[in-house]
């Protein structure tokens, strides 16, 4: 992507949007202490893989699919007869979701939606469990969003990791993006928030690079088997 390329979109598209774009160079993370980390922005793009099944049979719904950006797994469960919905801060994201057959709504996981407390599944995929630096109040929140039997399905990072930093979404040439609050969380860091926050890890599992998590809260299980 050139300079040229990016200003033709305008500038008030940071390299996240421009990454919407299908066939769009790499983007990365850089993280406040200058690392960068390659977002796998070819996987949004492209039909779920092996990985993401493990992820999509393990899918009750109606679902929610947090961060969805162009809505590959919400619309790959529409398209099996499973309820899905989208919610994604990029009005892009959004639109490439519906344009593709999905349902999405431009909203942050904060703000008000709909259903709350009905839904059975809630996606946090690719990372989002970094999603507004504070791994803790996103797991509460989406806590106030499922089904008392709801359950929450995470991926984490490969790596043994817990951090918060600012992060930015930069182009291969340097361009960078706004600062946004972010998070990077093992397995052994969720099951921790999970902990504090009164869910269960009934499920956790690899696949290729990926690690995944099932959170549900503590008791839900048991509930279910008696009704």
């Amino acid at each position: 992507m050139t300079t040229d390329e990016y200003d033709q979109y305008g500038a008030e598209e940071d390299p996240y949007a421009l990454a919407l774009r299908p066939g769009r160079a790499p983007v990365y993370l850089r993280l406040a202490d200058g690392r960068r980390i390659r977002v796998p922005v070819h996987r949004w793009h492209e039909p779920p893989t092996a990985d993401d099944e493990t992820v999509l049979e393990r899918c009750v719904g109606p679902v929610l699919d947090v961060g969805c950006g162009p809505g590959r797994l919400c619309r790959e469960l529409l398209s099996r007869g499973v309820f899905a919905l989208g919610v994604d801060i990029a009005p892009r994201a959004v639109a490439l979701t519906c344009a593709q057959g999905g349902l999405a709504v431009c909203r942050s996981v904060f703000d008000r939606l709909p259903a709350e407390r009905g839904w059975q599944t809630i996606l946090l995929i690719d990372g989002n469990i970094g999603i507004g630096g504070d791994p803790h109040g996103l797991v509460r929140r989406c806590g106030r969003l499922l089904a008392p039997t709801g359950r929450l399905v995470i991926e984490a990072e490969h790596e043994d990791v817990e951090e918060c930093s600012a992060a930015r979404y930069e182009s291969p040439q340097g361009r960078c993006g706004p600062a946004f609050p972010w998070a990077r969380l093992g397995l052994r860091a969720v099951r921790r928030v999970a902990e504090d926050l009164a869910f269960s890890v009934t499920d956790q599992w690899t696949s290729g690079h990926r690690r995944f998590a099932t959170l549900v809260h503590t008791g839900a299980g048991l509930r279910s088997r008696r009704m």
